[in-house]
């Protein structure tokens, strides 16, 4: 397994290296948390030099956008710990961030192999959500974040394969929500629309409780016919300054693409791509659309 982290890593490497990286805007007095965090996870690891600890150093560097130094970090995990699913897991999420998607793809697969060996375990947020309470595991965000390598290469049956396992696989109403968008999408994309809409129809209820996945949640129920299309263009309107604008603004443009408006499509996308969201998977979806559009 160590020769397959090395040789995943000499192209992940390559990639990374010729990414573009553009660093989040941080506040003050998040900066002074997310450092904060960082210097703790670094000491934890340099008195403990865990898998555990060298993964929250990772996960750390993320938060402040160093997303280099975060991969440069887990190749180490992958050395030291070369059966830990999570070290290709969390490298295939950064490898996502730099654009690097087949990468990604090669690092998630390794995670899914590994992590199948094993019973599933809740992953816990680097960025607590409102109520504290974790809402995806190992698994889970395995094939979460497999489909989304797939989807953005345009492979969309194999990515709509993906976020079927990861439906299959979610605990919480977060999480099947998360994993049915796009899932919907992917199956939209080659074609499918009556399977895509009895999926949804069968799968999401119209009263989950959802702590953090509400834009997901917004489209899908448009997706059901549930909500207003023109009530979601209005929340969207302005500038995509947030992780969930870039979000939603991806799910409607995206619609558009379904009905062959590329024009309205493009227009959502390049409002998404001029916001500040740049890590966002919306926002790396839509720069993708419109080099797609380009072709």
């Amino acid at each position: 397994m160590l020769l397959v982290g090395f040789c995943i890593f000499a192209n992940a490497k390559d990639c990374a290296s010729k990414a573009k990286v553009v660093p989040p805007k941080i506040s003050e007095a998040a900066l002074s948390a997310y450092n904060a965090n960082y210097e703790k996870a670094k000491k934890n690891f340099s008195a403990t030099p865990s898998a555990d600890n060298l993964i929250w150093v990772a996960r750390r560097q993320g938060y402040l956008g160093r997303y280099r130094e975060a991969i440069k970090t887990l190749t180490d995990g992958v050395a030291k710990f070369p059966d830990d699913p999570r070290m290709y897991r969390h490298r295939g999420h950064r490898l996502i961030t730099l654009r690097c998607f087949d990468e990604a793809i090669a690092d998630l697969k390794v995670a899914e192999r590994l992590a199948l060996r094993k019973p599933d375990e809740v992953e816990p947020d680097g960025l607590p959500n409102a109520r504290n309470i974790p809402t995806s595991t190992l698994q889970t965000n395995i094939w979460y974040h497999l489909g989304l390598a797939q989807y953005l290469t345009g492979d969309f049956d194999r990515a709509a394969a993906s976020f079927m396992e990861c439906f299959k696989r979610a605990t919480t109403s977060d999480m099947q929500v998360a994993a049915a968008h796009w899932l919907y999408m992917s199956i939209r994309r080659y074609g499918k629309r009556d399977e895509a809409n009895q999926f949804i129809a069968n799968q999401i209820k119209d009263d989950l409780d959802i702590i953090e996945n509400q834009d997901y949640y917004k489209l899908v129920k448009l997706y059901k016919g549930t909500a207003s299309g023109e009530a979601l263009l209005k929340e969207f309107e302005g500038s995509a300054d947030t992780v969930s604008k870039a979000s939603l603004g991806y799910g409607l443009g995206n619609r558009w693409l379904y009905h062959n408006r590329p024009n309205e499509a493009a227009d959502i996308f390049q409002k998404i791509v001029a916001g500040d969201q740049w890590a966002s998977f919306g926002y790396i979806a839509a720069e993708v659309e419109l080099k797609r559009q380009k072709r």
